[in-house]
C-alpha cells in the first residue's frame, strides 16, 4: 500500500470516528458519550481513536471546526457572483438559516457545550462578521446598502439576526416553517440594510427567483 492510499484510508477512518461522535453527541449528549461508545459505533479499535485524537474533547473541537467550515462553504455556494452585494447578503443569510436548521442538533449541542470550544466559536464568529462586513462595503459602494451606518455595526446586526432567529426556531419559540422563517429573516435583513423600499423589494424578488437551488447546495 502506497502513502497516498494509506493517507486516504486514514482520512476515511478518522471521518468514521467523527461521524460516529457527532451522531452520539446528538442522540445522548456530550457528557454521556464515552470514547468506547464512539469506537463501537464507528466499528474501529480503541487504539485507532487515540491515533487521531487525544480525548473526547479533541473530537468535539474538530467537529465544531468542521461544522463552521461547512457553513462557510454553504454560504459561499449560495451566493450568485454576478448579483448585487445586497442580494448576495440575503442569499448568505438564508443559506445560514437553513443550514443551522438542518443541523439543529449539533448547533444546540454547541450552545450547551460552548465552554469546551470558546476559541473556535469566537474565531468563527469573527470570520463571519468580516465576510459580511466586506459584502456590506461592496453594497455601500454600489448603492444597494445604506451608508449611514458603519459596515461593522451593520454586520453585527445581520449576524445577530440570523443567529437569534435560528436559535428561536431551534428551540420552538418560532413556529414558522423553515421556508417561512427563511423568508422572514431575508425581509428583516433587507430592510435593515437599505432604507430604499424599491431596492429591498427588488433584492428580495431576485433572492426568491434563485434561492431554491442555491440554498440547497451541499456542504
Amino acid at each position: 500500500m502506497n502513502d497516498r492510499q494509506h493517507t486516504a484510508q486514514g482520512a476515511e477512518r478518522k471521518q468514521q470516528l467523527l461521524d460516529a461522535a457527532a451522531r452520539l453527541f446528538a442522540e445522548q449528549g456530550y457528557a454521556e458519550t464515552r470514547v468506547s461508545d464512539i469506537v463501537e459505533t464507528a466499528g474501529v479499535a480503541k487504539g485507532l481513536f487515540y491515533w487521531y485524537f487525544d480525548n473526547k474533547e479533541a473530537v468535539f473541537r474538530e467537529l465544531a471546526v468542521e461544522m463552521r467550515h461547512r457553513l462557510r462553504r454553504v454560504q459561499a455556494a449560495a451566493m450568485d457572483d454576478g448579483a448585487p452585494a445586497l442580494v448576495r447578503l440575503l442569499q448568505g443569510a438564508v443559506a445560514s438559516v437553513r443550514f443551522m436548521a438542518e443541523n439543529a442538533a449539533f448547533f444546540s449541542l454547541l450552545e450547551v457545550e460552548r465552554r469546551n470550544v470558546p476559541d473556535v466559536l469566537r474565531e468563527s464568529t469573527e470570520q463571519h462578521l468580516r465576510d459580511v462586513a466586506a459584502l456590506i462595503r461592496e453594497g455601500q459602494a454600489d448603492g444597494s446598502v445604506t451608508d449611514t451606518d458603519p459596515p461593522e455595526l451593520l454586520a453585527l446586526s445581520v449576524v445577530g439576526t440570523v443567529g437569534q432567529f435560528s436559535h428561536l426556531h431551534r428551540t420552538g419559540r418560532v413556529t414558522l416553517s423553515l421556508d417561512e422563517m427563511s423568508d422572514y429573516v431575508a425581509r428583516l435583513v433587507a430592510r435593515m440594510l437599505t432604507a430604499n423600499e424599491e431596492v429591498a423589494r427588488t433584492s428580495l424578488a431576485a433572492l426568491r427567483r434563485g434561492s431554491a437551488p442555491a440554498t440547497a447546495a451541499g456542504a
